[in-house]
């Protein structure tokens, strides 16, 4: 968890970390949590994350006014804490299904389908480099930036808008998609599977995969053989 003692704190602070959800108080110094929501949701960079805002205002115009700003929800004080945690469970739930949603379009070893937009082709020709590149643990993004001929600003920018993961989740949600269909369909163990799809350590890659499919390349693999077998008899 990162804090921030004010809303310009905030926004340095959103730029550098990239945080899943940001949970601000309405009444701050330097930029309230009106205009940090307002810069938030309209910056690309930052456009993406959920925010919450925190009042102790109960009037209807107030909730209006953080809402208005784009921000997905709001809370007023004194509140429950219970109530905040789930707010921010669902909301991070919410975001994720999206970014799998997105993902799932440009899934590895996928048969080649007619292009239908400017996206997809951008998103084909990262996937393709990225699978040429898989098992390189030195893959970088300034590597993909030169083989799109683009700034890392503007692979940043486009990828975020077409996938809604910045380069870093990108190449890592393709590692681990290529490593789920290793789990699946090869003899390989899971550490081999790991150096494989382009992970330095399989504690890393171990830790990468429960974040992403909420359980354990072990725990996935076994019930990938327990679903195989069942279909089998």
């Amino acid at each position: 968890m990162v804090e921030a003692a004010d809303g310009r704190e905030g926004w340095q602070k959103a730029l550098a970390v990239h945080p899943e959800l940001i949970v601000s108080d309405v009444m701050m110094p330097h930029m309230d949590g009106i205009e940090f929501s307002m810069k938030l949701k309209s910056d690309k960079r930052t456009s993406h994350i959920p925010v919450i805002l925190l009042t102790a205002s109960s009037r209807e115009e107030a909730q209006i006014n953080g809402l208005s700003t784009g921000a997905n929800d709001f809370l007023t004080k004194p509140f429950s804490f219970e109530i905040l945690d789930i707010k921010i469970k669902n909301l991070l739930a919410f975001n994720r299904t999206l970014k799998t949603t997105y993902t799932k379009q440009v899934k590895v070893n996928t048969p080649d389908v007619p292009m239908q937009s400017a996206q997809e082709k951008f998103l084909t020709t990262v996937v393709a480099y990225l699978e040429e590149n898989l098992n390189n643990a030195q893959l970088s993004v300034e590597d993909l930036s030169r083989h799109m001929g683009m700034s890392r600003g503007s692979l940043y920018n486009k990828l975020l808008e077409v996938s809604g993961l910045s380069p870093v989740e990108f190449i890592r949600s393709v590692k681990l998609e290529k490593a789920a269909l290793l789990l699946e369909k090869s003899d390989m163990n899971i550490a081999q599977i790991a150096y494989a799809a382009g992970f330095t350590t399989p504690n890393y890659f171990a830790k990468s995969f429960k974040s992403k499919y909420q359980m354990l390349p072990s725990e996935y693999l076994s019930k990938k053989r327990k679903n195989y077998k069942q279909s089998a008899e």
